[in-house]
């Protein structure tokens, strides 16, 4: 079995409140963080953690869902802060989050920058300016969809291409739980689509949706949103006949 902590984790972002929902899965042996935030995010990690009644410096294992600055961000910092720590991620993110590729963020920006109105391009420059500060960390291990890693009573790999094309998801058949990262988010008590215009594939995210009502999942853990209970499954079928119709 396994012991799942949320840290919720509130701040500022452009001037906006926000919200982001990294996870803490652990058992006798390991303690598992589930992507890591913004840069700087180490002490609100710390802090989360301890309301949770967990502690930081416990972490055995770092998974990373995707590249995106917001999952990422404290990668470099963590690993320096406990060098011990596994950092794990699919084949596909390795070479974006070890910075021996252009993220697929940035290249998305620079392709978009040309054909935007005067007004937002110095925003967009700040943006870019800020993906390209991000510090690359070492990936220790690569995961593939479908492998079952024994840890915490079990945790399925589940790619979910679409926002980010080595995108993960995790299941968790002991509790029933996805930790769906950027796959899906609740806006308004719904599930979404996250950010259809940052998504690089949108129907590729549908699909991926689609595959997820394979899962007999009870809850979901959205890294926008926070936790989603109820008819999940109902949830997720309403979610993919939007885009269908």
């Amino acid at each position: 079995m396994n012991n799942m902590k949320l840290l919720d984790i509130e701040f500022e972002h452009n001037g906006q409140k926000q919200v982001i929902t990294p996870v803490l899965i652990q058992d006798e042996q390991e303690t598992i963080l589930v992507d890591c935030g913004y840069p700087n995010f180490v002490p609100l990690l710390e802090e989360a953690a301890v309301r949770s009644g967990a502690a930081l410096h416990s972490i055995t294992k770092l998974i990373v869902t995707h590249h995106d600055m917001d999952h990422i961000g404290s990668l470099a910092a963590l690993k320096r802060l406990f060098p011990s720590l596994e950092i794990i991620a699919y084949e596909l993110e390795k070479p974006y989050i070890e910075g021996t590729q252009k993220s697929l963020r940035l290249e998305q920006a620079e392709s978009s920058f040309d054909v935007l109105p005067d007004e937002a391009k110095p925003f967009a420059q700040q943006f870019m300016s800020f993906l390209k500060s991000i510090e690359p960390a070492a990936v220790d291990r690569t995961v593939t969809g479908g492998e079952r890693l024994t840890w915490c009573g079990g945790i399925e790999i589940v790619h979910t291409p679409g926002h980010m094309p080595g995108h993960i998801s995790l299941y968790l058949p002991s509790s029933k739980t996805l930790i769906a990262a950027d796959a899906v988010v609740i806006e308004k008590g719904k599930l979404a689509i996250a950010n259809p215009q940052y998504t690089l594939n949108l129907d590729e995210a549908v699909r991926s949706v689609q595959r997820l009502l394979d899962y007999d999942i009870e809850q979901i853990v959205c890294y926008h949103g926070g936790l989603f209970q109820g008819d999940v499954k109902q949830a997720l079928r309403q979610l993919v006949d939007e885009y269908e119709r």
